[in-house]
């Protein structure tokens, strides 16, 4: 008898199931073809699915790897040599003065009349490469602000600075503003970054009730104001009265905000007539702003002092302006007829002259000759170049460019910063961009002037053959408003910039 399980009659009874599969003979059972096209097409749809939902499980595929950048913005491996003219080389060749004359003759022509005259000479050597009536005085306009900065930076010496002070008054409840020639103060804080701004007001009114506190003072407060230190007539009478009226130049003083501008972003327009007394009532204020606090009440007015009477009074506190050699390099940028002027002044009294027109006439003119350049025709009736009384030839600011550039005197070469470059900076910023001076975009370097009828460029460039070239070219008498002048001008220097003149 044979035993059996419980499945058995069950698998029996499915094998004889009607439709059950069957094998027969070993071969497959047959899979309809329409099943086979459903299952083809469910795998088909999955796959999309499928690549939708994996990176939910395994995260965001890799990115590609980007490109790399080009070279000018990769991380350099090693230092670059700095992208500049290249060294200058005394052993350049020096141009040819034939080829320098029919290159530059062309292009310094007058639109309309008046003339110019000019020279160029090479900065190494003195040899002249040009001369046309460059022993002639002229009126060279603002050109002669390269003197001034000469005579400063001899006088002055390129890192001194100018000390506006708050002292204790004669009396009771008096503080005394100092002027000691900073033009350039700011109303508000001090800017060490800047050299317009360098020193504020509003500093050195909190640094005065930081003292008035110290020392327990209460009560009212005057303010003065001293000036001294320039003597003789606020306005040079050889300006033009029209000049004054215009804003080129105000009354001068040893103190003054912006360079005596009511704001130091507008170069045009009415200035304080009293640049002293606005400076005063801008520290009143500050002044006044800066004590309430300390239970000190400042006078609204204020007042001039004796100045020199008191003898050594307490200094309560005091800011320091830029360098002269900052200083310098400002007023050469910009021409600033204001800054020029005071900066005669103030060499006029470092050598124990007055601080006054005639002393900065004359400390300027003697600087000039000490410096060992021929100065015998040279006639000053300002320091700025606002007078048309001024006669200096062509050839003198060839010599003082050649003092700045390469002479003995190292103290000069605080001036190279200040030079306008063409196309690029200062007064020279929107010149150099058409197709006969682009040329010179960046190269030339020169001090420009500019009167009703007078233009004057001066100043120096290195040469196509790696020669350092000085060059002065003056037209008086020039129609006034002629377009081509500026031109000719610039034409000129540019062809010495390019010049391989051999």
């Amino acid at each position: 008898m044979t035993k059996t399980t419980g499945q058995e009659p069950l698998r029996a009874r499915r094998a004889g199931r009607p439709g059950s599969p069957r094998r027969v003979s070993g071969k497959e059972p047959h899979t309809p073809w329409h099943l086979v096209f459903a299952a083809l097409l469910l795998l088909v749809l999955a796959i999309p699915a499928v690549l939708l939902v994996v990176p939910g499980f395994t995260g965001p595929a890799a990115a590609p790897p980007a490109p790399a950048p080009p070279a000018w913005q990769q991380a350099p491996a090693t230092i670059a040599a700095p992208q500049v003219l290249a060294p200058l080389r005394q052993s350049a060749p020096v141009p040819a003065p034939t080829v320098v004359a029919a290159q530059v003759d062309p292009v310094l022509k007058t639109d309309g009349g008046g003339t110019f005259t000019g020279m160029v000479q090479d900065a190494f050597t003195g040899q002249v490469l040009f001369d046309r009536g460059g022993a002639d005085g002229r009126v060279p306009a603002s050109n002669l602000k390269l003197l001034t900065a000469v005579a400063a930076l001899r006088t002055l010496g390129p890192d001194r600075r100018f000390t506006t002070k708050v002292v204790q008054g004669p009396a009771a409840g008096q503080v005394v503003l100092v002027g000691g020639g900073d033009v350039l103060l700011a109303a508000g804080g001090s800017q060490p970054e800047q050299v317009m701004g360098h020193a504020g007001l509003a500093t050195l009114a909190a640094r005065t009730v930081q003292a008035l506190q110290a020392a327990r003072t209460t009560g009212d407060i005057t303010v003065l104001v001293d000036d001294s230190l320039f003597t003789g007539p606020a306005l040079n009478p050889n300006w033009q009265s029209g000049d004054v009226e215009a804003g080129e130049i105000a009354p001068l003083y040893p103190l003054a905000l912006n360079s005596a501008r009511f704001d130091p972003a507008v170069t045009t327009g009415p200035r304080p007539q009293d640049s002293a007394i606005t400076a005063a009532e801008a520290f009143a204020a500050q002044l006044r702003a800066a004590g309430a606090a300390a239970g000190l009440t400042v006078a609204a007015g204020v007042e001039r002092s004796a100045g020199a009477s008191q003898a050594n009074p307490a200094v309560l506190a005091a800011v320091e302006s830029a360098t002269v050699a900052e200083q310098v390099d400002l007023m050469l940028q910009v021409s600033d007829n204001y800054l020029a002027e005071t900066m005669g002044r103030l060499a006029a009294v470092a050598t124990g002259r007055p601080g006054s027109n005639d002393g900065a006439v004359a400390v300027v003119a003697d600087e000039v000759r000490a410096a060992g350049i021929p100065a015998d025709t040279l006639k000053l009736a300002d320091v700025c170049g606002l007078a048309m009384g001024n006669q200096v030839p062509a050839r003198l600011f060839v010599d003082v460019l050649r003092a700045i550039t390469t002479g003995a005197d190292t103290r000069l070469r605080a001036a190279l910063d200040g030079f306008p470059v063409g196309g690029l900076s200062g007064t020279l910023d929107a010149r150099y961009g058409d197709a006969t001076t682009f040329g010179g975009a960046g190269l030339v370097r020169a001090k420009t002037g500019t009167l009703n009828t007078v233009l004057g460029l001066s100043g120096y460039v290195v040469d196509a053959d790696g020669r350092l070239l000085v060059f002065s070219f003056i037209g008086n008498g020039l129609t006034p408003g002629a377009a081509g002048n500026k031109e000719a001008l610039d034409r000129a220097a540019t062809v010495l910039a390019g010049c391989g003149c051999r």
